[in-house]
């Protein structure tokens, strides 16, 4: 019998791995099982997209039975794994199903981080799947709508204040383009408010937005946010959410931001996985729950489970250099998928695995029209950039590593009919309208 591979989430990591295992240049001839929660690849980066109505769902998501119905040696299942035993080399599903393994590539990924509030969750999503963007489309939207219909000043104000919370890629991302939806996309399509007159804050807790930059480019992606309208407050610790705002501790002393839409972009944690992985074989996590692996990206005494991606405390082991710490982003993930897959066949081969060194390419990061920075690396040294030529930059980077040609196509139009027209064709949402929206936002965490 052929190994058997299972792949644990097809994120980045994982849709690498399973790509270099089965294709053509594969060395080693292996079965792969790849199990995910959802039936789709998501491409992470552009999430915030859907969110904002700049997108629709399929744009950015492939099926991940299509990406692979030409590798018959791929098996995808639809499930959730909740336990590892790493004696029987079993993991088991959701619904009690087994599956069983010789050789486990984990990428189960990471999911929001309350810092101990997950009461905070029902008042302020987070941005990491689909049902996300869905859901904070939705509120989006429809505080305009309520807005519309609202009589008192001080209520329609809070409707029209939104908050985000993080000022990491994600929440510049999205205030940004929160703000060009208010000032560019909606004016016109309402009678009895200006949706011009709608407050972005982005709080963050930090010194600077965008503390994986440099300082300048920081500070320039700070410039261009105010230049869209977006309030930043820096050096600003929440300490509480509700249904009707958020409370923050500044240097001033506590203050109250009325809001009814409040996104969090503030926290990461690993996925959950990460402590099941630790019970069954004694691993190490960091304080994120990450899982703390090997050089080659095993584990300590089993080097049949590999690690990769948003859920692994890995560090890039360079030639001459010291181990330093791999950042939790999709190109890292890619490299380490890759890594993952040739330490297998290197251990079918009889070979020594080789230890995973991170290339670092480089941050970007998108403010909103003609507004981006870029830091990359090269072998020059760092090439950093800001203003409209980092803007086309962004943009076709993020194109060209779209999935499959129709998304990049379809993205290509989308965003060329939104250059020119300012409009936003997915801006749907689904239920009941208001009431609905009023019940969510009100229930009990």
């Amino acid at each position: 019998m052929r190994p058997q591979v299972l792949i644990i989430g097809c994120g980045f990591g994982g849709l690498e791995a399973a790509r270099a295992l089965t294709g053509s240049g594969c060395a080693a001839a292996v079965d792969v099982t790849l199990v995910d929660k959802t039936n789709h690849h998501l491409f992470q980066p552009l999430l915030y997209q859907v969110a904002t109505a700049g997108l629709s769902a399929p744009s950015i998501a492939a099926p991940i039975r299509h990406l692979f119905r030409g590798r018959r040696s791929v098996t995808t299942l639809l499930g959730e794994v909740v336990s590892i035993d790493a004696a029987t080399r079993t993991a088991r599903l959701k619904d009690g199903a087994l599956l069983h393994w010789d050789h486990l590539i984990v990428a189960a990924g990471a999911t929001h981080s309350y810092f101990g509030r997950d009461d905070w969750a029902t008042h302020a999503p987070g941005l990491k799947t689909l049902d996300d963007a869905f859901e904070i489309r939705r509120r989006v939207l429809l505080a305009f709508e309520a807005a519309e219909r609202e009589d008192d000043p001080a209520g329609r104000a809070a409707l029209m204040q939104f908050v985000v919370i993080g000022a990491g890629p994600t929440g510049v991302e999205l205030a940004g383009t929160l703000a060009e939806i208010a000032r560019h996309t909606l004016p016109g399509e309402f009678r009895r408010i200006d949706p011009r007159q709608a407050h972005v804050l982005l709080v963050e807790g930090g010194s600077r937005v965008l503390q994986a930059m440099p300082e300048r480019l920081s500070e320039r992606a700070r410039e261009q946010l105010a230049a869209l309208g977006v309030e930043v407050r820096l050096n600003a610790r929440v300490t509480g959410i509700d249904a009707e705002g958020v409370d923050i501790a500044t240097a001033a002393g506590p203050e109250r931001l009325a809001s009814r839409c409040v996104v969090w972009a503030a926290g990461v944690a690993a996925s959950p996985l990460g402590r099941a992985l630790a019970q069954a074989t004694g691993c190490t996590l960091d304080r994120a729950g990450r899982v703390v692996v090997e050089a080659d990206l095993s584990l300590k005494s089993h080097p049949d489970i590999q690690v990769i991606g948003d859920l692994a405390a890995a560090q890039s082991h360079a030639p001459g250099r010291e181990p330093r710490p791999v950042p939790g982003v999709s190109p890292a993930a890619k490299q380490m998928g890759r890594c993952a897959a040739a330490n297998i066949g290197r251990r079918l081969r009889g070979e020594t695995t080789q230890a995973f060194r991170y290339r670092d390419y480089g941050n970007l990061a998108t403010i909103g029209r003609h507004s981006a920075v870029v830091d990359l690396g090269t072998r020059l040294g760092p090439l950093r950039f800001s203003g409209y030529a980092a803007w086309l930059f962004w943009l076709f980077a993020h194109v060209w590593f779209l999935i499959g040609f129709r998304n990049r196509f379809v993205v290509l139009m989308d965003w060329a009919w939104a250059y020119w027209t300012h409009d936003r064709s997915a801006r749907v949402v689904a239920g009941h309208g208001l009431n609905e929206a009023s019940r969510a936002n009100d229930a009990p965490a």
